[in-house]
């Protein structure tokens, strides 16, 4: 999570992008069987928390705590959060989780790895901050901009483009299928896989996700005009994708990774 992640430092993109979940939904499905009586967690690229505050409804007895690099979003956590006691918001980096090892039971992050340049850094201090017999869970997307049938080649040339340009920051939009082997190389055991389509726009966009990509690429004019050489030309580009989406014989599609792994015993306490 460092200062030069792609357009999430506008304050914009956190509430465009809390729109897209439902939180109760999202723990019910990907965190409640993993959760136990007790239990503590860390949300390891919390925003604004509405995520863990879910998780924490589960049951009275979880401590949580969730760490971001954005100070905005810690404070905006907090906030949110302030009837709870038993979850805290810190700010911190997550390459360098600044927790001991073996401090939580369970240890998630959701749509952070994309945006990061050290990913195998990440995942093996969020598996070290994890205690033995604990959980630890990656989700994130493959393919996040780049799929589209039948293509538009002056529109696939500016987004591959401009996805090549924000490799230099870290934003991978193939990092969903590296996170098996990130899991894996972490020392995680007994990994599940679970692959589920993530966008998917078949035919003319609904107006309502159309809303969604015109905020999006609104919020990237800056970034976009920076790559393209000029706002004008950002313009024109984000124009472009839009009329695309609103075709009625394309499709555009991208799918999420979700790995859940424990981190084993160590040998010496198995013998």
């Amino acid at each position: 999570m460092n200062s030069r992640v792609y357009i999430m430092e506008d304050p914009r993109e956190a509430i465009r992008l809390e729109l897209k979940v439902d939180p109760e939904a999202w723990v019910q499905k990907y965190l409640a069987h993993h959760i136990r009586f007790g239990a503590e967690l860390l949300s390891v690229g919390c925003g604004p928390g509405v995520i863990l505050r879910a998780a924490c409804a589960l049951e009275p007895s979880i401590k949580a705590i969730g760490l971001d690099i954005s100070a905005d979003r810690i404070r905006e956590a907090v906030h949110r959060n302030l009837e709870n006691p038993h979850v805290k918001f810190v700010c911190g980096d997550a390459h360098a989780i600044q927790f001991p090892s073996d401090s939580f039971d369970l240890v998630f992050s959701r749509m952070l790895l994309q945006y990061l340049q050290e990913k195998e850094q990440t995942v093996a201090e969020m598996v070290r901050v994890c205690r033995p017999g604990g959980i630890v869970l990656l989700q994130d997307l493959d393919g996040q901009l780049l799929w589209h049938y039948p293509e538009d080649p002056v529109a696939q040339r500016t987004i591959e483009k401009v996805v090549t340009t924000l490799a230099a920051t870290g934003f991978d939009p193939f990092v969903g299928r590296k996170l098996f082997w990130l899991a894996r190389k972490a020392g995680l055991k007994n990994l599940n896989v679970q692959v589920e389509c993530y966008h998917l726009i078949a035919g003319e966009i609904d107006p309502l996700i159309l809303q969604q990509w015109e905020l999006k690429l609104e919020i990237a004019k800056p970034q976009l005009a920076r790559v393209l050489g000029s706002e004008g030309e950002a313009v024109e580009q984000a124009r472009r994708f839009l009329e695309y989406l609103s075709r009625p014989d394309t499709l555009t599609y991208s799918t999420m990774f979700t790995i859940t792994g424990e981190k084993p015993y160590e040998v010496s306490r198995l013998v």
